[in-house]
This record gives structure tokens, C-alpha cells and sequence, in this order.
């Protein structure tokens, strides 16, 4: 595993789309520190079932041993959340439109990871794409 460098960016691809992101190191540190850790990072992201205009990542058990920090509900187009765990599975939430983050046991609130900062206008494809289309592959890598 690299080290994470300070204001480092990260590259996220969603099936042919490419964003580019920022950590969001002074409000979430461990947060961030724990899914720097963890790049290259590759899954599928599929369409969040309760939260709105959003896809997630299910990521099952996986416990990153990180606190609340920087947690929110509400987060904007490209305000990437991670859930870890505890009332519902790990997960990360990519919104692409208007969400309230939630899952079967009722609102949740996730640690603001990341902010998508170029080419956020295409997160309307991933709205599109993922639920009429299904599961895509994505990947958070350095920059």
C-alpha cells in the first residue's frame, strides 16, 4: 500500500465515465486515511434501493475501524458518503441527484468521503445508466 499524500485527488471511473475528486482530509481524517489505504480500489456500483438519486457500493462487513466523522444524511450530487457499518452493511454512496441516504431499517448518515470536483455534469449519466441499465464496474484510484 502507498502512503497518501496531502490534497492528493482521486481518480473515480464509473463504467466509462471519469470523474476526479478530493478527500475530504480536515473534516473526515481517518475516514479518509482508512480508504486511501484501500486504492486502487474496484467494485460495482449498483442503485440505492431507499436513498433516492444515488448509487452505492455494498461492501458487506468490511469494518475500516473508522468513527463517525463529518457524517450527513443529505449529501449533494458528488458528495461521496462511507457507511461503516453498524445498523445496515458497509457501504459507499455516490448521489448523482437529490437523496436522502437511508436502507430497510430506516435514515442513515454516512462520513462525507470525498467530493467529485471535474466533471460532476456527467453524474446525470450515472443516474441514468445505473438503474435503467444496471450494475457498473468503478474504480477509485490516486490521480
Amino acid at each position: 500500500m502507498t502512503e497518501r499524500r496531502s490534497g492528493e485527488r482521486v481518480r473515480i471511473c464509473i463504467g466509462r465515465l471519469e470523474f476526479a475528486a478530493h478527500f475530504e482530509e480536515e473534516a473526515a481524517p481517518r475516514t479518509c486515511a482508512a480508504f486511501g489505504n484501500l486504492l486502487p480500489f474496484k467494485n460495482r456500483i449498483i442503485q440505492a434501493r431507499w436513498s433516492g438519486g444515488a448509487g452505492y457500493i455494498p461492501m458487506g462487513d468490511l469494518d475500516l475501524g473508522v468513527p463517525y466523522e463529518n457524517n450527513t444524511s443529505h449529501p449533494a450530487p458528488g458528495e461521496i458518503l462511507f457507511y461503516p457499518g453498524g445498523l445496515s452493511q458497509t457501504e459507499i454512496l455516490i448521489p448523482y441527484d437529490g437523496c436522502t441516504f437511508s436502507s430497510h431499517v430506516g435514515q442513515l448518515s454516512g462520513n462525507h468521503l470525498l467530493t467529485i470536483v471535474e466533471s460532476r455534469q456527467h453524474l446525470a449519466e450515472v443516474g441514468r445508466r445505473v438503474p435503467w441499465e444496471g450494475a457498473e464496474n468503478v474504480l477509485f484510484d490516486r490521480c
